[in-house]
């Protein structure tokens, strides 16, 4: 899946945080605030245009103190991304497994993939960053995820497949394909109407599957 958001001049207090104190919170506590409010620059703007000024301007603490923490902007980053990767790949592997009508796989993954993402859609964004170099350790380390991803994606669509009696492998590929841009657009679709809910989503979703069933 390699859909990627574009930037946004609007950058608002990531859950609140703008004006958080700097003494007498608990070190966890303060990792956690950076994560989210890192994870909401990055998805908005990508690694190569995030600003470490401004995530520690929505945190209320110092630069330095975002590199005592992850020891550079790239360690941020790598942060971010191994908390939201595996929590996809976790959400996605039991939905596939989950023991129901295969017909329904497509919808209990998006539904999935929706209540991963409810509380911060721009770690979508972090995954699927296109900013990234390719050669370098970052451009790697999400590599390897995507192609997790995107493994998962092989098998469902080819079982899916399968199912109908077709064991084309091409056609199979070419169905993977669409299933993961489908996915990230309307993950993006998604970021461009906060207003709706991971439930609206999924039911919006079951309802555009009907229609393609027929």
């Amino acid at each position: 899946m390699n859909t990627a958001r574009g930037s946004s001049s609007a950058t608002p207090p990531a859950n609140g945080l703008r004006g958080a104190g700097t003494k007498g919170i608990p070190r966890a506590r303060r990792e956690e605030q950076i994560l989210a409010a890192a994870m909401d620059e990055f998805g908005r703007h990508g690694h190569a245009s995030a600003s470490m000024a401004a995530i520690a301007g929505r945190v209320g603490v110092t630069k330095p103190m975002l590199y005592t923490y992850f020891g550079s902007k790239d360690g941020l980053y790598l942060a971010c991304l191994e908390r939201v990767a595996p929590r996809l790949v976790t959400a996605i592997e039991e939905a596939m497994t989950y023991e129901g009508p295969a017909a329904e796989t497509p919808h209990r993954v998006l539904s999935a993939v929706f209540g991963v993402l409810e509380e911060q859609r721009g770690a979508w964004f972090v995954l699927y960053d296109r900013t990234l170099r390719p050669g370098t350790d970052l451009h790697a380390a999400a590599q390897r995820h995507r192609r997790t991803i995107d493994d998962l994606a092989a098998s469902g669509t080819a079982d899916l497949l399968r199912g109908h009696g077709n064991e084309d492998p091409l056609d199979a590929d070419a169905l993977k394909h669409v299933w993961t841009g489908t996915v990230g657009a309307l993950v993006g679709w998604w970021t461009s109407h906060p207003d709706q809910s991971a439930q609206d989503m999924a039911a919006r979703c079951a309802r555009l599957l009907a229609a393609i069933r027929g």
